[in-house]
């Protein structure tokens, strides 16, 4: 039986969420080149590759913040070294994306998905401007109807807003919607919105196992969620019931911002 087997009973989830790093890509080794950019320009050590696949996936002035404090607690990097050291990165970035990959069965499981009618989105913490040229080269953006990253709203990852406003976009309730991603902040997100959440054990968790944060479902290959793929014996955890707020609390966001979201899923909607 397939994982969406077990969690949608007798059909599929209308609507399928994914996180980016982590869960489609390893970004990690991009990641870690830009950080150590960073670090040497500031004339500090580099940290490493297994040092930045710790510090991932909190969005990037998070990364940055625990390149300066070279752990995971960064409430002692001062905010103005902090900023600077963010351009400075995200100029490293820019350039850095030869490295990344894309993960084994998600191609797959994405063309399935399509091939069944359902809708996908892409919701991640990596900032928007460097969201389009990695999908681009990875060649898997046509499949998202709507990709919010991580400044296109007020609010990311673990906030649930995200996936309240795909859901709204889409006219799909969290009952019929699943979420995939790799992280705490992506099981955190998804119980809040009251949405099913299945993990992947390869990603990015700060050196935390995945099944930690129980999560509906935990599978090592996208594919397990199609039928015949997943093993018998798998364990399912299913979280805690959460029930969502009233409409009126879901995404709060200004006219401004509105206009610019609109404009983004108008671009994406006709990509080729």
């Amino acid at each position: 039986m397939s994982g969406f087997e077990q969690l949608f009973p007798g059909c599929l989830p209308r609507l399928v969420m994914f996180d980016l790093d982590g869960t489609l890509v390893d970004s990690v080794p991009d990641l870690a080149v830009a950080v150590d950019k960073m670090l040497l320009k500031l004339g500090r050590a580099p940290a490493g590759l297994d040092a930045v696949r710790e510090w991932v996936g909190n969005g990037a002035p998070v990364l940055v913040r625990r390149a300066l404090a070279g752990g995971i607690d960064h409430s002692m990097v001062d905010d103005a070294e902090a900023d600077s050291a963010l351009e400075i990165f995200m100029q490293a970035y820019a350039d850095s994306h030869g490295l990344t990959v894309v993960y084994p069965g998600v191609r797959d499981t994405l063309k399935w998905l399509q091939k069944q009618g359902v809708e996908m989105a892409l919701i991640t913490n990596k900032p928007e401007r460097f969201v389009a040229p990695l999908l681009d080269q990875m060649k898997i953006g046509r499949y998202f109807k709507w990709i919010i990253g991580g400044d296109t709203l007020p609010q990311k990852k673990p906030d649930p807003a995200a996936l309240f406003f795909v859901m709204k976009m889409a006219n799909i309730p969290a009952s019929q919607s699943l979420f995939v991603g790799d992280s705490r902040s992506d099981v955190l997100a998804a119980k809040a919105a009251g949405v099913k959440c299945v993990a992947l054990s390869y990603g990015y968790n700060h050196g935390r196992p995945i099944a930690e944060e129980s999560p509906a479902l935990v599978i090592d290959d996208l594919r397990k969620l199609i039928r015949g793929c997943l093993d018998p014996a798998a364990e399912i955890t299913l979280a805690d019931a959460v029930q969502p707020p009233s409409g009126n609390a879901i995404v709060v966001v200004t006219r401004k911002l509105w206009m610019k979201v609109i404009k983004a899923l108008a671009r994406w909607r006709w990509r080729a």
